[in-house]
């Protein structure tokens, strides 16, 4: 079984836990990881570059000119694609939509991987619990010194909310969210990992194969 340090609220070192090996030691496939990434990317990604076809820009209900007789070649709008200010032919829509879809099995695949990754570089942080003296930005400081992750991006998952977590909130290099939203994306985007005893227990049951 692979093991994991643990510290308690005071930053020591209180003991060790044991970690499930087909979540905690999985071998890293980068393509299938670079996938997964790629399709969370896309799915948060909004359409926002949007053109007007000629239907849809202001003006042009008269025609320019009469159709003979002026020399020029005839136009019926000045909403037509080939006039500066018209409409625009193949240009992008905002209704484009950019969903991928993933498979259940490599979504749960990818995190255990990525879980893994944390735990061999030695950047998973187990702690007992996130409870502070009082839930003030100098205690949390103070605290986040004493552990390994200090002044690193750390992403800090809780299986419940405590009256600490407001003192992590001025703080630019840690992020806290829900533990049932944890995926590979945002553990990639920080170099920590922080979760509680508790909360290792439900992501091992939560992605193993058992």
């Amino acid at each position: 079984m692979t093991q994991a340090l643990v510290y308690n609220n005071l930053g020591e070192k209180s003991g060790d836990m044991q970690l499930d090996e087909a979540v905690w030691n999985v071998p890293p496939n980068m393509t299938l990881i670079q996938e997964v990434v790629q399709a969370y990317r896309a799915n948060a990604r909004e359409g926002i570059a949007h053109t007007k076809t000629r239907g849809e820009v202001r003006g042009g209900g008269r025609k320019p000119w009469k159709q003979k007789g002026t020399g020029r070649a005839r136009h019926g709008s000045i909403r037509s694609p080939l006039w500066k200010g018209g409409g625009v032919v193949f240009g992008p829509r905002n209704t484009k939509n950019y969903t991928r879809h993933l498979n259940k099995k490599v979504k749960r695949k990818v995190m255990c991987m990525v879980l893994s990754n944390k735990q061999t570089e030695h950047r998973l942080v187990i702690i007992e619990s996130l409870e502070l003296a009082q839930p003030k930005t100098k205690f949390a400081v103070q605290w986040l010194h004493k552990l390994p992750v200090k002044n690193k991006s750390t992403l800090i998952a809780l299986p419940k909310r405590t009256e600490s977590i407001s003192a992590f909130q001025n703080l630019p290099t840690v992020e806290i969210m829900p533990l049932e939203s944890l995926n590979a994306y945002e553990l990639l985007r920080y170099e920590y990992l922080m979760v509680p005893k508790d909360g290792i227990e439900l992501i091992s049951r939560a992605y193993s194969k058992k």
